[in-house]
């Protein structure tokens, strides 16, 4: 499942090698003198070498550690089926500095020093052969926006390395070892600030898209998404773990930038769109996605996905009942779990009848024909001793499978098996307005303010529940509104590994992930099939907000302190 780019080995032992150079993997027979004396191929490759390290959960060389699993499985959208993946880790206290199974601390570290590499050489770069070829001027111009680029792809990646860790080494140069091994670790408050202010420094030169650019290229950063990275960046500087004086104009701040982007949106030729249009073959061009990662065609997500009883499925990332107890009807609000609060004959009573249609769209439920290729195609097994159920290995624990993401047309038969193309959703459009909500309300503690923005925390999260394929109840009134935001937040961003994150930033890990609620449906002996709720109690500890620096980083660098509790 990976992108057809050059893949890059490590560029030293720690984040930021001595002297770095570009030291490709032998397969792609460059060098650096290689790579500065063919720019026309060279520089190019190498900054797509940088973009293919961001981080995309579809993509296999970012997920052979969880075995297919999605972080959504650490979280209570989700339980894995199988207990061979390391994503059980987040969950049962099998996580330390010494195994810490997250790539973030090497792959980002490693991104950025290769960018800081390129911006050093760039006054190497020589285009004058190439004067008097016919796409010297295109080829000008897309040199002029590669620094533009990676400065976004270094604010990224610190991004990245602040909501992980914390406080974290902020170097901007190339560094001899013993510099590397020297770093201190700088406030997250300061890092936050350097993203924005590079944001800031940079959004001008980036065009908002590329189809008037040089070979119309897809897949690079655009001035929507330096918007939004500041965006997001305020926005978890303002939130609870990081802000600890509890500083109020830091949602301010969130909220302005937030509504920077969502005006200049529909010039931009951004809008929201049909939820389900979010995936698919052909989502990598829809019109809401600020950041979207291309995957080419295959059928390894399907695979990892698919019921077990299905030809070539394996089951995987089971929705839970957490997750669908949090879906709304869409006749007055209440939720799955306010009116089915205990079991349920769903042979007699469709409990799933009016719920939030985001809700069909993500959750594959006992009955539903899935997948939809014609030949695969049947009716959803998921009651114990069904066919796509327990004590089958691999069944659903959840008494659910996961649609969103998975492409239903592909077929995963030993014969005949078919691929299409996958997106995975780094930012898009409606995180902005929930961003900017979730900003209003902390600041003005009014849902229904609109300050000198215009625009209320309500009006902001309608425009979301408003879509014509959604058309749920407007939020209205600011009682119990952070619970419903909370909930909002989930449904809409289920599987896009938000839950896993917004969690932490909160600080509700103990609310929402130290027990999820799980389902079993039973076939009675007149042939009901009964859903009854379980629950599952996993860890959860406080230090788990931030990831464990690696043991091994911190042997290396002596300056280098641990996060607490690790």
């Amino acid at each position: 499942m990976k992108r057809n780019n050059y893949i890059l080995t490590a560029l030293a032992t720690l984040f930021l090698a001595g002297c770095v150079d570009l030291n490709y993997h032998e397969g792609t027979s460059r060098d650096e003198e290689w790579t500065y004396n063919n720019p026309r191929i060279g520089i190019k490759g190498m900054i797509w070498d940088v973009y293919s390290q961001m981080f995309n959960e579809l993509e296999l060389i970012n997920n052979d550690d969880y075995n297919g699993a999605l972080k959504a499985s650490a979280t209570d959208e989700a339980e894995f089926a199988t207990s061979l993946s390391e994503i059980h880790k987040y969950s049962n206290g099998g996580w330390n500095p010494a195994n810490p199974f997250s790539s973030t601390w090497q792959t980002s570290y490693r991104a950025i020093a290769e960018i800081h590499t390129y911006l050093e050489k760039i006054d190497q770069l020589d285009l004058t052969p190439y004067q008097y070829d016919t796409d010297y001027e295109t080829l000008v111009r897309q040199y002029e926006l590669f620094p533009y680029e990676l400065r976004f792809l270094r604010a990224y990646f610190y991004f990245e390395l602040a909501r992980a860790y914390g406080d974290v080494p902020l170097v901007t140069t190339t560094l001899t070892n013993v510099q590397a091994n020297s770093v201190t670790r700088t406030p997250v408050q300061d890092v936050f600030k350097f993203i924005v202010e590079e944001c800031d420094a940079i959004a001008e030169y980036l065009p908002y898209s590329y189809k008037n650019e040089p070979f119309s290229e897809i897949g690079r950063a655009t001035r929507a998404a330096v918007l939004g990275l500041k965006a997001r960046a305020l926005l978890y500087a303002a939130s609870p773990l990081f802000n600890t004086n509890s500083d109020k104009e830091r949602w301010k701040e969130a909220a302005v930038a937030a509504k920077d982007l969502i005006d200049r949106a529909a010039g931009w030729g951004l809008a929201l769109g049909d939820y389900g249009a979010l995936w698919g073959h052909n989502a990598f061009f829809g019109q809401e996605i600020i950041i979207g990662l291309g995957v080419s065609a295959n059928n390894e997500f399907e695979k990892d996905n698919y019921p077990v009883g299905v030809e070539g499925g394996n089951s995987g990332n089971c929705p839970s009942q957490s997750l669908v107890d949090a879906y709304e009807y869409q006749n007055n609000g209440e939720t799955f779990k306010q009116r089915h609060p205990g079991s349920v004959n769903i042979t007699t009573e469709n409990p799933y009848e009016g719920l939030d249609p985001r809700f069909a769209l993500t959750v594959v439920k006992d009955g539903d024909s899935w997948p939809i290729n014609s030949s695969q195609s049947r009716p959803v097994e998921a009651w114990s001793g069904g066919m796509n159920g327990l004590p089958k290995y691999g069944g659903t624990p959840t008494s659910y499978y996961l649609r969103k993401f998975v492409d239903g047309n592909s077929v995963t038969t030993y014969n005949n098996q078919t691929s299409y193309r996958h997106t995975w959703i780094v930012m898009r459009l409606a995180e902005v307005y929930l961003n900017y909500a979730e900003a209003m309300f902390n600041y003005y503690g009014d849902a229904d303010a609109k300050g000198d923005l215009g625009m209320s925390a309500n009006e902001a999260v309608n425009m979301l529940r408003n879509r014509p394929d959604i058309m749920m109840p407007e939020f209205s009134g600011s009682e119990g509104w952070q619970e419903r935001y909370m909930r909002e937040r989930m449904v809409e961003f289920a599987f896009e590994d938000q839950r896993f994150w917004d969690v932490r930033r909160w600080k509700k890990g103990s609310d929402f992930f130290k027990e999820i609620g799980l389902a079993n449906l039973v076939k009675s002996a007149n042939g009901d099939i009964v859903l009854n709720r379980t629950t599952k109690t996993r860890r959860w500890e406080e230090k788990y907000n931030l990831y464990p620096i690696p043991q091994s980083e911190l042997q290396k660098n002596k300056s280098l302190v641990q996060n607490p509790g690790w």
